[in-house]
């Protein structure tokens, strides 16, 4: 799809067939971004995606002379949120249709002039990697589509990067929580994420978060069949902490295992290797998973791209090996070649247990 078409009232005011649901002709459809879980996609209406681009540009100051920068694909709905603020606010938009560069990207924006854009955590690393300095016309980049850790966040911040956390699912039309520009001058921190007023949202008393509101999504589209939301309240698989209006991702409840009787998020642990290795180890290029134990039940595998220095796999798992409790204990590191990634650097997890399982 042509990106400059999502900027027209043509679009967005038109109804538009969905494949062989015509219940559906004034909604766009998303593959779920999620690494588990049965084929689907989930149905979102042109006023959810609308709904959800107001309160974002609210949120984030955005005003006709504001330009949204896009640099994500638009069959996620991170990418195609973009687009549906620049039109919501009627103002500028420019597409990044270049493969990603992060040099080639500053320049981008610098001659768009692009105060607003969303990118993902590896985006974000290649930035700091690069040692390149933001453009001054760059007022929020809203972080998604995983966890940036704090040390990169503030790598980035330091070089003028203006991350801002955010929290969300395609379910909900893209952003859930989104932090305020007032954090731009205090230290970088990936957590905690206040809300944004659209949504309602309570926990379950295992921590689940369940989500009401006007962006909410209809249903989904799997095996042929469109099957319709029920309920006011959508249940997820995310585990959070809720404190005021404030929320802090921990992981999802099908990712947990249990090891020695503990339940463990394998992407916490990815998490906290992250910062033990000081920024050094690159969103995307390792992972760790749960693979079958029959001694403790379950185990905790660390993954490895070849391009990954061995010194600081060794020195990092070092470190790690010192503090972790029993239960967190890593096996030795498995290296590959590349891990089974999605275009927005989410692993693969089911793909790569499968590589896993056939060597």
């Amino acid at each position: 799809m042509d990106a400059s078409l999502l900027t027209s009232s043509a679009f967005w005011e038109k109804p538009q067939l969905v494949s062989e649901f015509p219940e559906l002709s004034d909604h766009i459809l998303f593959e779920t971004s999620g690494s588990s879980g049965l084929p689907k996609s989930v149905a979102l209406s042109k006023k959810s995606l609308l709904i959800s681009a107001a309160a974002v540009n609210q949120h984030l100051d955005v005003s006709g002379k504001s330009c949204w920068g896009l640099a994500l694909p638009l069959h996620h709905v991170g990418g195609f949120g973009v687009a549906a603020r620049a039109y919501q606010a009627s103002c500028g938009f420019q597409c990044f249709a270049q493969r990603w560069d992060a040099s080639v990207f500053l320049q981008w924006l610098t001659h768009h002039k692009v105060t607003h854009t969303s990118l993902v955590p590896t985006q974000i690393h290649d930035l700091v990697k690069a040692n390149l300095t933001a453009p001054i016309t760059l007022g929020v980049i809203v972080v998604g589509g995983g966890h940036l850790d704090a040390i990169t966040g503030q790598a980035a911040r330091d070089l003028g990067w203006p991350v801002l956390a955010s929290y969300g699912m395609t379910e909900a039309a893209s952003q859930i929580a989104t932090q305020g520009l007032d954090l731009l001058d205090a230290p970088y921190q990936p957590t905690p994420i206040p809300l944004l007023p659209i949504w309602d949202v309570r926990i379950t008393p295992e921590k689940i978060l369940e989500l009401a509101g006007p962006a909410l999504f209809s249903g989904y589209v799997t095996a042929g069949r469109f099957i319709p939301r029920a309920k006011d309240w959508h249940p997820t698989s995310d585990v959070v902490r809720l404190e005021d209006r404030f929320i802090s991702p921990l992981g999802r409840m099908d990712s947990l295992v249990k090891i020695l009787g503990e339940l463990v998020d394998p992407v916490s642990i990815e998490h906290e290797l992250a910062a033990v290795s000081a920024g050094l180890l690159i969103p995307g290029t390792f992972a760790v998973i749960a693979i079958p134990d029959p001694r403790s039940g379950n185990g905790l595998l660390p993954i490895f791209e070849s391009s990954v220095d061995p010194g600081i796999i060794e020195n990092t798992l070092s470190i790690y090996a010192k503090e972790a409790l029993g239960f967190r204990r890593l096996k030795a590191p498995v290296i590959v070649h590349s891990l089974p990634r999605s275009e927005l650097g989410k692993i693969r997890r089911n793909e790569l247990l499968r590589m896993v399982n056939s060597v």
